[in-house]
């Protein structure tokens, strides 16, 4: 009988360490896979045969749908005749800036070589997108949407709509991305783009079919290059409930600017009768042959007839109409984000700021080639990632580089790294002294966007800030002669890319990298570097793991 109970006991004991494995296994995040092969391919998205970068074959590339806090193994074969690189604008990468996918951190994948991005899309719900880093590359595609759904047990601040659409907008040109590079490389402006896509299609090239009563959600992200953008659909009202990563207040818009790089998410209600629809994209703040318009369909199921009379019209230059609905788009405080805590329990507003860094743009020539800057620097790439550079001890580098303050004294070249300190809370004021609209965007952060207003920031300037819901974004836009403020907590350890998102001034040194730094090496703080990074430059013959 005492042997009996002696099997009893360890089987009991054997069950219940089979039984806590099982439930470690099943409590780590899902995982999805992703291969991609990157070629080059014909496109015509503007009626004339241009070299596109295709992934799968696709222009654009294939959405990633994915759930919070999933796992994301995506084999990125590089098929082109040169180095490649993606980055995933909004994904924050959490500890891990080895995988941001810029040149800043990642070596290019070689022509004919292969690379997995091993990404978590760690406590981030919303919509996002993928681009080509390097080069001029995102002129010629390469580009996705991310969307990053709520968990099952986490409430949604809106019912489950009947469909849900990426819905990729911007700008193109109908030269080849080579050309555009040469361009930029003898040191001249580009010219205006010569029109809009919508999911790579040009005029009427693109149709969206809808049930006639039902409501569908719409993520639309900015990928061109350079213009800001209004997007429309006739006869219409749009509700607003998301912008990267943060449930909103519902607010309905007929209309909504999108500024290069940002995202919105809306609900659209099928509530007029069944026919079809305009849906219009025009590009903001440009005149006469700038001004850039196009359009798609919004299909009834039930149709009656197709789109009739002039597309519906939209906002054209007016910066007051821009800047107020900006300052319309507030945080949901109550609605739950990707945990289960209402959005409004994080009390930014009452956190004291370690350092203001104020950014000024600059635009001039250096050696009778066009730049652009930060600063009065103008960013140079090194000979290595800086992030590897640090990683490995091998300096090319200084941090620093730029100052925190504007100088201003001329644009120069160096390679500009700005120095944090971790889990600090810091205040970044952009400060645009020229006549254009420039948007602007942080990778591995979310951040607040606290105020906005013409004229030159000063410190009295905090007195009309917006200390209490103000939205969590990752790319901001700042109108002309006027300054942006966002507030930030500097949680996530790396270096991290700071940039324009129009293209052609980012490739012509509108960028720097923030280095948030910590001198703990606890794995609670910041991965290690991956086993399958690439090394190259001064980190070629390196080992990724110590031996």
């Amino acid at each position: 009988m005492a042997l009996i109970s002696l099997a009893r006991v360890k089987l009991c004991a054997l069950l219940c360490i089979i039984t806590s494995l099982f439930a470690i296994v099943r409590a780590e995040d899902p995982y999805r896979f992703f291969d991609w092969n990157v070629t080059y391919g014909d496109i015509y998205p503007l009626g004339v045969r241009q070299q596109g970068i295709l992934i799968n074959g696709q222009f654009p590339g294939p959405d990633i749908h994915s759930v919070t806090n999933d796992n994301l193994i995506i084999n990125v074969h590089n098929s082109l005749d040169e180095p490649f690189l993606l980055s995933w604008n909004g994904i924050q990468n959490r500890r891990n800036s080895f995988e941001d996918g810029v040149w800043g951190t990642t070596c290019p994948i070689p022509p004919g070589k292969n690379f997995t991005y091993i990404l978590q899309v760690k406590d981030q719900i919303g919509s996002f997108y993928y681009f080509p880093s390097l080069a001029f590359h995102k002129a010629a595609g390469g580009f996705g949407g991310i969307r990053i759904l709520s968990r099952p047990r986490i409430p949604v601040p809106f019912p489950d709509p009947a469909g849900d659409f990426t819905v990729l907008i911007g700008d193109w040109y109908k030269s080849n991305h080579t050309d555009l590079k040469a361009h930029l490389d003898r040191g001249r402006k580009l010219p205006s783009p010569d029109g809009i896509l919508i999911n790579g299609r040009g005029p009427n090239g693109y149709s969206l079919t809808v049930d006639q009563g039902k409501t569908y959600r719409l993520r639309i992200s900015n990928v061109g290059l350079q213009n800001s953008l209004n997007f429309r659909i006739q006869n219409h009202k749009m509700k607003l409930v998301e912008v990267e990563g943060t449930h909103t207040l519902q607010t309905t818009y007929s209309s909504l600017d999108v500024h290069v790089g940002q995202s919105y998410s809306v609900l659209v209600t099928a509530d007029q009768p069944g026919q079809d629809y305009y849906i219009v994209v025009s590009s903001r703040f440009t005149t006469g042959r700038n001004y850039l318009t196009t359009t798609g369909v919004l299909h009834y199921s039930n149709s009656a007839g197709k789109v009739s009379g002039p597309p519906p019209g939209g906002p054209t230059i007016q910066i007051d109409w821009s800047l107020n609905q900006a300052r319309s788009i507030r945080t949901n405080l109550t609605a739950s984000g990707p945990r289960p805590n209402p959005q409004g329990s994080y009390h930014y507003g009452l956190i004291p700021l370690v350092k203001t860094f104020v950014l000024g743009s600059s635009a001039g020539q250096i050696n009778g080639k066009q730049r652009y800057g930060f600063n009065s620097v103008s960013f140079i790439p090194s000979d290595t990632p800086l992030k590897l550079a640090d990683f490995f001890k091998l300096g090319g580098f200084r941090v620093g580089s730029i100052a925190d303050r504007p100088s201003g004294g001329g644009l120069y070249l160096d390679t500009a790294v700005l120095g944090a300190d971790y889990r600090t809370f810091v205040e970044f004021v952009f400060q645009n002294n020229e006549d254009i609209v420039q948007s602007l965007h942080l990778d591995g952060y979310s951040f607040f966007v606290v105020g906005m207003d013409g004229g030159q920031w000063t410190p009295s300037s905090r007195n009309q800030y917006n200390l209490r819901d103000a939205v969590s974004r990752c790319t901001t836009q700042v109108y002309p002669k006027s300054w942006t403020a966002i507030h930030v907590a500097l949680d996530n350890v790396g270096m991290w890319n700071l940039r324009s998102e129009f293209w052609a001034r980012q490739y012509l040194g509108q960028q720097l990298y923030l280095r948030v730094y910590t001198a703990s090496t606890s794995l609670r703080d910041e991965y290690p570097i991956p086993k399958n990074a690439l090394l190259c430059g001064r980190a070629s013959g390196r080992h990724t793991r110590p031996l």
